[in-house]
């Protein structure tokens, strides 16, 4: 099977038109290599760029969203992959159950939480998937500072530091993914 790659992203576009460019970029470059695109099926903002950027360059599309998302989201039900499930929990567990590979790009809560959860399951040994922070103009720069506080402060082991990589280019991201 083809390298399927996670992507964790914003349900809006954010206030940066370089959020946007990235997620298109990112969706075009998966298809491209011709990976698998797996991600929460909505068509609105970062989401549906992605999606739509791989399905325009032929890519193979994977989505998975909540029954109570469909309409929020709008569910994106022209993908390769449909999956509808109950919860957010079972959301957050097909995706990543099949994938190869995160990359997180600007986001809310809902994509700290999944970036969050995926690096605690790595920080415990549960898996060792690449997970991969696409720092967008420097998005994610707050994030990296509170992280390394959360060492220095003694809250975790620097190792921490080490079960994520940090690209500010989507195809630098994209190569991260296979590390």
């Amino acid at each position: 099977m083809a390298h399927s790659v996670c992507v964790y992203c914003g349900s809006r576009d954010g206030n940066n038109p370089a959020y946007a460019a990235a997620a298109d970029a990112l969706g075009h470059g998966l298809a491209i290599r011709g990976w698998r695109l797996v991600y929460g099926a909505g068509d609105v903002g970062l989401m549906g760029r992605v999606a739509r950027g791989a399905q325009a360059a032929g890519g193979d599309t994977f989505g998975v969203i909540p029954t109570h998302l469909l309409q929020r989201e709008v569910g994106k039900r022209d993908l390769g992959t449909f999956i509808i499930t109950e919860t957010m929990h079972e959301r957050k567990k097909v995706m990543f159950m099949n994938a190869d590979a995160v990359v997180v790009l600007p986001g809310g809560a809902g994509s700290l939480d999944e970036l969050m959860e995926v690096l605690t399951w790595a920080q415990l040994g549960l898996h060792a998937k690449p997970i991969v922070l696409l720092n967008t103009d420097g998005y994610w720069n707050p994030l990296l500072s509170l992280m390394h506080h959360v060492v220095d402060e003694g809250f975790a082991d620097a190792s921490l530091l080490s079960l994520f990589t940090v690209r500010d280019d989507v195809e630098d991201a994209l190569d991260a993914t296979q590390q």
